[in-house]
């Protein structure tokens, strides 16, 4: 076991081994075979959806629930070094790619459940779920277009000059707690749509 668990790609792999083994397993006791249609195909998009939504929104809120406050904090301040240089990175790549996957995977399951126009307009009926998706698609966009550009320069990952990175660190900050708080109100329009909270 520790073969497969030292290893996250490994790892990844066995949690899908046993998915597929839950769901021959549910299958056989219950004698449902799995139809392979429309509705399994809008279930495995919602699923991949709500997976990346896990990965985006998980690193959002683990940055500012603790990276943020506790780098300040590490003492002697040259070990914030490692942080800057191995972990922040990694950590923005997998945050940048989760937003991405979860746009492309809730655009294309709105598509597959016909209601893509309708919630952009906000049309009634499907306008909790389209305010969701215009939070989302804004919180992408400060991704993508404020908060990545800025911990570039605040990272050193790109040149810039020295007296501009605290700027651009507050920059990618403040947008990065600009999308925390519109996370809160943008899971609950996703989550109300199907549940009659709006």
């Amino acid at each position: 076991m520790a073969v497969i668990l030292q290893s996250l790609g490994r790892t990844l792999l066995a949690g899908l081994v046993l998915l597929i083994a839950i769901i021959a397993i549910v299958g056989l006791l219950t004698g449902g075979i799995v139809k392979i249609d429309h509705t399994w195909g809008t279930f495995i998009m919602r699923w991949l959806h709500v997976v990346t939504g896990i990965m985006w929104i998980g690193l959002l809120w683990y940055l500012n629930f603790v990276q943020i406050p506790t780098v300040p904090k590490i003492e002697p301040a040259e070990h914030r070094a490692a942080i800057s240089k191995y972990i922040a990175p990694e950590v923005l790549f997998w945050f940048r790619y989760g937003a991405l996957a979860t746009v492309i995977t809730g655009l294309l399951l709105a598509w597959m459940n016909g209601y893509l126009l309708e919630a952009l307009i906000l049309k009634k009926g499907v306008h909790a779920i389209g305010i969701g998706m215009w939070l989302a698609l804004i919180m992408a966009f400060n991704v993508w277009f404020i908060i990545w550009p800025n911990q570039q320069k605040a990272l050193g990952l790109v040149d810039c000059p020295a007296d501009q990175k605290p700027k651009a660190a507050r920059t990618a900050m403040l947008t990065s707690r600009i999308n925390t708080m519109l996370s809160i109100a943008m899971l609950y329009c996703m989550v109300a749509q199907q549940n009659g909270g709006l």
